[in-house]
């Protein structure tokens, strides 16, 4: 995986992956799927979907992350707003590429301001710890 670029203000990792766009759309968009590599939800690809990511509350936050779906095109993008407290309003995008051997996976969070680096770097690690999630429920996917 590519290391984040320090100076914007978004993560964005890069990864290719053994394994065409369509497997990798259902495990972006299946809500079981998605509980299975991020977090509990009532996600639906569908644009203007308001819909929420659910963890275990810790203090000073109550575990939801509220979205709304703004874009997806089958195999090919999606995005949400992300806004798991009040102030922090980011989006996620997911690309997929083709390749010869599988298929590219862009994720790029962004919308992180200066004076939120702590809320930036926290991300970077748990998109890190995601994504390796993400792998593994592909590898059990038929």
């Amino acid at each position: 995986m590519n290391e984040p670029d320090t100076t914007s203000q978004s993560i964005v990792i890069e990864k290719e992956l053994p394994y065409p766009p369509e497997k990798i759309w259902r495990a972006l968009t299946e809500s079981s799927l998605l509980k299975e590599w991020l977090l509990d939800n009532d996600f639906a690809p569908e644009v203007g979907r308001r819909f929420n990511f659910r963890t275990t509350p810790m203090p000073q936050w109550n575990g939801v992350v509220d979205c709304e779906v703004l874009s997806a095109e089958p195999q090919r993008r999606l995005s949400y707003t992300w806004n798991p407290f009040e102030g922090l309003n980011t989006t996620v995008a997911w690309t997929l590429t083709p390749t010869k051997t599988g298929t590219l996976l862009r994720m790029e969070h962004s919308g992180f301001r200066p004076d939120q680096q702590g809320a930036r770097k926290g991300a970077t690690y748990g998109w890190k710890q995601f994504l390796s999630g993400l792998e593994k429920t592909l590898a059990g996917l038929e």
